[in-house]
């Protein structure tokens, strides 16, 4: 184990959605990287696996910033499903940037995938798959919105 670990969060099986009691992801864990090409990295988040020996393994190290861009990237997503409805396609072809999303002196831009062959098709199942997953997502963005008020975002 890394004992530059400070935070854990250990019995994550037991919520890992509908993996819930049946996922190899084990436990979740911040501090300093452990994998060598992560070094740069001040602090990591670290998605920790049960191998079929049991031992626990890093499974995913990212740097915390990338974290919350893809909760920011995956925020800004589900806002957009919810009203993709109003569009035939669910989206403009003329115009597929979501939103360039400010970070950092620059922004990330947010579109739909137009390179995508199947777009049409693979948009429509998309859009299905955030509706079956909204019990999930729900539960979980009340809890984020309800931490990032007490943190009164700094």
């Amino acid at each position: 184990m890394n004992e530059k670990i400070v935070i854990a969060a250990d019995g994550y099986d037991h919520i890992d959605g509908r993996n819930a009691y049946h996922s190899a992801i084990k436990r979740l864990t911040l501090g300093a990287p452990t994998i060598e090409a992560n070094k740069n990295m001040l602090i990591a988040a670290q998605v920790w696996k049960q191998q079929e020996d049991g031992a626990l393994e890093i499974s995913c190290e990212l740097p915390i910033h990338q974290v919350l861009d893809l909760t920011i990237f995956l925020s800004r997503t589900l806002l957009y499903f919810k009203e993709a409805y109003r569009m035939p396609l669910l989206y403009d072809p003329d115009s597929p940037i979501v939103e360039r999303v400010g970070i950092q002196g620059d922004a990330m831009t947010v579109s739909v995938c137009t390179d995508n062959p199947r777009l049409n098709d693979d948009i429509l199942e998309f859009s299905q798959l955030i509706s079956d997953l909204g019990e999930l997502t729900g539960e979980r963005l009340r809890t984020l919105t309800r931490i990032l008020n007490e943190l009164e975002c700094y």
